[in-house]
């Protein structure tokens, strides 16, 4: 009972209990159902107000489009009425020309046929004219044609015989000038004799046997020589003897002691040649570097430079005019000290400007200009003193010359003027073989110039990568019109452009 009681009073419990839930949820839900009305009806005049607004928008635009068309429109209408204005003046202006175009046909046409006429005319005056003159002087104009065609030819003949006594005149001087070069040319074959003092060396041979070794095989151990010489071997009958020729003293003197020096080894062929050449320029070097010192010690100058001392030395071998270079550099180093030591002068700057004075022509071969000025180039170039730089500068210009470089200049002329100093013609043969080959010497390729056969002949040897065959051959055609448009020389030069290749490999 109690049990049922309790039931019953759950149950009960249970039904008020979910009455009172269904009582408070129905009232929440009225609430919230008012609450979502409420939200709705603001959403819904939140949407009415913003369809009015861009409905206003909408229209503003529309009214913006509007007006932008409309006056585009204007604007079009505006650039068509224009074009229209421009388009009817072209046409204007185009009949205005087309009727000016046809105006000037018409006045053509007019002035051809006033032409026309005024041709007419004259050609009836022109027949007028010429019945008169015929009239008058009493010939026909074909009679006047014909005297004047005499006349003409009268003329021709006259000028034909002028020109033929000028050429007549023109080959008898040239018969002339080829009679000069005739005898120059022999004069010429006889240069070898006449300098041969200065311009030949002998060598002397153990046996005549020699000579076929020196020679060689077909010319090769001779040809050798002379192409690294430059000079030219004479191996003629003349018993046990040989004769070297040259105009360069120092190239001569190479060739020398290298052929008494391959006489002494016994073994002759193109590289003991060579080999023997080179030694003999090292030897020349040293014996020309002990005569600069030896000139140093007879003159009494102190203080040069060990290269200048060399380079004086290689005056040992330069003559001028016949007169050994450095013997009178000596003497003329004595002599403005000596004029110094009288006069008051500096006795130290006229000796020094006397023993360096023709310093240049150790390098007139390599260097254009004067001696004088090469000379003050190098003695400044090794320190000189200023005072000595400006006697070899001015040794040659006495009018602005110091008093120590008027001393040289007089110590040079009186050195120069002593009887048998000097030799002018041996001067100028050498000189002209000098340009000759400084002629040669200026064309690109190049590596050698010899003048050989007392300036008969010119050797060149060319660099092989430089030049081919065809370029060598163009070459000496080049330096053969130099030589004739700036040398004047007797008889003629022969020109030899050699190229030779080497190929040299060693076994190890």
């Amino acid at each position: 009972m109690d049990i049922f009681i309790t039931v019953l009073a759950v149950v009960v419990a249970l039904g008020i209990g979910s009455t009172l839930s269904l009582v408070v949820r129905s009232m929440s839900n009225r609430g919230k159902l008012e609450a979502s009305r409420q939200q709705a009806r603001q959403i819904l005049e939140e949407s009415e107000e913003q369809q009015r607004n861009l409905l206003l928008e909408a229209r503003e635009e529309a009214l913006r489009i509007r007006s932008s068309t409309e006056s585009d429109i204007r604007d079009r209408r505006q650039e068509i009425q224009r074009q229209e204005q421009r388009q009817n003046q072209r046409e204007e202006n185009l009949e205005r020309r087309t009727d000016s175009a046809d105006q000037r046909d018409n006045n053509l046409t007019i002035k051809e046929q006033d032409v026309a006429g005024s041709l007419e005319e004259l050609q009836q005056l022109k027949e007028q004219q010429v019945r008169q003159l015929e009239e008058t002087a009493g010939i026909t104009a074909s009679e006047a044609r014909d005297m004047l065609f005499k006349q003409e030819e009268d003329q021709i003949k006259y000028e034909l015989a002028r020109r033929y006594r000028d050429l007549e005149q023109e080959s008898k001087e040239q018969a002339d000038e080829n009679a000069r070069k005739v005898v120059t040319l022999a004069i010429q074959r006889l240069a070898s004799d006449v300098v041969s003092e200065r311009t030949t060396s002998t060598v002397s041979l153990p046996s005549d046997d020699m000579k076929g070794r020196l020679i060689g095989r077909e010319g090769r151990n001779i040809r050798a020589l002379e192409a690294l010489t430059g000079v030219d071997v004479i191996i003629d009958d003349t018993p046990e003897v040989v004769t070297v020729s040259c105009f360069d003293p120092v190239r001569r003197e190479i060739a020398k002691i290298a052929l008494q020096n391959l006489i002494v080894d016994g073994r002759i062929h193109p590289a003991r040649i060579e080999e023997m050449v080179e030694r003999a320029n090292t030897e020349i070097e040293e014996t020309m570097a002990k005569e600069g010192e030896r000139a140093t010690f007879e003159s009494g100058v102190r203080g040069l430079n060990p290269e200048l001392v060399k380079l004086l030395g290689r005056l040992k071998y330069r003559y001028s005019y016949g007169e050994n270079v450095l013997q009178h550099s000596i003497e003329v180093s004595l002599l403005a000290a000596m004029l110094a030591s009288e006069i008051g002068a500096k006795v130290e700057v006229a000796k020094a400007g006397g023993l360096l004075h023709d310093i240049g022509k150790a390098l007139t071969h390599e260097v254009q200009g004067p001696h004088a000025e090469i000379g003050a180039e190098i003695a400044l170039k090794f320190g000189i003193n200023p005072e000595v730089h400006r006697a070899i500068m001015e040794h040659h210009d006495e009018a602005r010359g110091s008093v120590e470089a008027f001393l040289v200049a007089a110590a040079d002329a009186i050195s120069a003027a002593r009887p048998g100093a000097r030799k002018e013609s041996l001067e100028h043969y050498v000189k002209r073989l000098e340009d000759l080959e400084g002629i040669a010497t200026g064309f690109s390729g190049v590596q050698k110039v010899f003048a050989i056969q007392a300036g008969r002949e010119v050797r060149i040897m060319v660099k092989p990568d430089d030049l081919d065959d065809v370029a060598a051959t163009n070459l000496a055609r080049d330096i053969v019109k130099k030589i004739e448009a700036d040398l004047v020389f007797p008889g003629q030069i022969k020109v030899t452009v050699i190229r030779e290749t080497r190929s040299v490999e060693f076994a190890r």
